[in-house]
């Protein structure tokens, strides 16, 4: 995960020392610009901790030695969907959110139930439990 942390904080000390030349080069009166940049280098910033505390949780896997085996990484990865129809279902209710932007913010109200909906089923497609599918 180390190698993954610096991919994400580079660009992110990028973006501060950006938004910080931005501001001086602007004199400091277009707030919406550095407020951008920095929320952007704050987010590269975010998941560059996030892959430190998996790291630090974790340990090195094998990608992060020098010295692995190939056959290390043998085995199972996860669990993927292979043919599930939620990520539509979310892309949709993200697609109206946007036509909200630009329509009605009235279109607002059935792109939030129809996204939640599709998070929802999304999250729970494999669900076991009392309420299985």
């Amino acid at each position: 995960m180390r190698t993954e942390a610096n991919v994400f904080i580079i660009p992110g000390a990028f973006f501060f020392v950006a938004g910080t030349a931005y501001g001086i080069f602007t004199h400091w009166a277009e707030f919406v610009g550095v407020t951008a940049i920095y929320l952007t280098g704050a987010m590269f910033a975010m998941v560059s901790v996030y892959f430190k505390m998996l790291e630090k949780r974790h340990g090195k896997r094998a990608e992060d030695r020098l010295d692995a085996e190939i056959s290390e990484d043998a085995g199972l990865q996860g669990v993927f969907a292979p043919w599930s129809w939620w990520p539509l279902v979310c892309g949709a209710g993200a697609a109206l959110a946007f036509l909200a932007l630009a329509v009605g913010w009235w279109i607002m109200a059935p792109a939030a139930v129809l996204g939640i909906i599709g998070l929802v089923g999304w999250v729970m497609e494999f669900s076991r439990g009392q309420h299985a599918h």
